[in-house]
């Protein structure tokens, strides 16, 4: 290996280790907010990678039926619940939120895919219907045992996980996708060529991890957040209610899974069942941070990127298998530490 090789197999590690970190960090968000290891999110980016290749051969993204389906079934529930009651006041906010804007965005969806608009337009409508569908997905699947022990609502983010993948088969097949990068232009730094592409994914760590400090420290639904994540129960005697704490959380992870993918699938070839392998890169990112921490699911997360990157040239047959035996000192070291309290968790 000379100096040229090594700089190019880094920055495609950091490059993919920027995707993972973007993951990791909504990772320990939703974690910490609603004790959900939420390993599905992976769906999420492979759901934006493919719904944007479909819009790029100006096909109509399939999965903007699962969404109305997951539109209905939340609205559905929703006013069962109103009715049951008598709340009646909530019904005009109820067909919005839940039902209007998920069918506003099939309708834009379908008007959209034949005229082959610009590739900005066609992400962010990519992102766009990721982002609603995450706070449909914890209404239905995790709001109504919210109260579950970690255990079971880790049992019950794997069945998701399955089941998603099982929809991405069906509306989007066993072909993979990969688009041109939205950004083709590059330059020289000495010996190596940075491509636009990889100071994109950067630049947009970059953004979103200032955004969400932002988020956090400054804006009341961040603080909200934060509350709940130190302790649900004090969260909820001074009125934040966990269940709409999910909810933004969930629509926080969808929109940066959404975002992820858009970028991830103009540099590599994404299957219905990629969401897997990068969920599970992410977790072991956020592991890094024993799930609690910010900073180090970032640092953890591009290691993984970079020791993938390197793992893949030196053992290509290997590579999964050497990502994933870092896992191994990772909980030796985190052993040593004194294990997290399932009502109180430090940002």
């Amino acid at each position: 290996m000379d100096l040229n090789i090594f700089l190019v197999l880094l920055e495609d590690g950091i490059a993919n280790g920027a995707i993972y970190a973007l993951l990791a960090v909504t990772m320990v968000l939703v974690f910490t907010t609603t004790r959900i290891l939420f390993v599905a999110q992976g769906e999420f980016v492979t759901f934006a990678a493919l719904t944007f290749a479909s819009f790029q051969i100006g096909a109509v993204p399939q999965i903007v039926w699962l969404l109305g389906i997951f539109a209905v079934a939340a609205t559905g529930v929703e006013l069962f619940n109103a009715v049951s009651v008598r709340n009646f006041r909530r019904i005009p906010a109820i067909l919005g939120l839940y039902l209007a804007v998920p069918f506003v965005l099939i309708a834009v969806s379908i008007w959209l895919a034949p005229l082959k608009a610009p590739a900005i337009v066609q992400a962010a409508v990519s992102v766009a219907i990721v982002t609603v569908l995450g706070p449909l997905v914890y209404r239905i699947a995790f709001q109504p045992v919210s109260n579950a022990s970690v255990r079971l609502l880790f049992v019950i983010a794997i069945a998701l996980h399955f089941i998603l993948q099982g929809f991405g088969l069906l509306f989007f097949g066993a072909e993979g996708f990969r688009v041109e990068p939205m950004i083709d232009a590059g330059f020289d730094v000495g010996m190596l060529h940075v491509k636009g592409q990889v100071v994109l994914i950067i630049a947009t760590l970059a953004v979103f991890t200032t955004a969400l400090y932002a988020f956090f420290e400054f804006t009341t639904p961040g603080k909200a957040l934060r509350a709940t994540a130190i302790n649900r129960v004090g969260a909820r005697i001074v009125g934040i209610k966990p269940d709409l704490a999910g909810k933004l959380a969930f629509l926080l992870t969808a929109f940066i899974g959404g975002v992820s993918g858009v970028l991830i699938v103009s540099s590599t070839t994404i299957y219905y069942d990629s969401g897997l392998l990068i969920g599970l890169k992410a977790v072991l990112g956020a592991i890094c941070g024993a799930m609690l921490s910010y900073p180090m699911a970032i640092i953890g997360s591009i290691g993984v990127g970079i020791l993938e990157g390197f793992g893949a040239f030196w053992a290509s047959a290997f590579t999964e298998a050497i990502v994933f035996s870092a896992l191994i000192p990772v909980l030796l070291w985190l052993s040593f530490r004194a294990a997290p309290t399932e009502e109180g968790h430090e940002l």
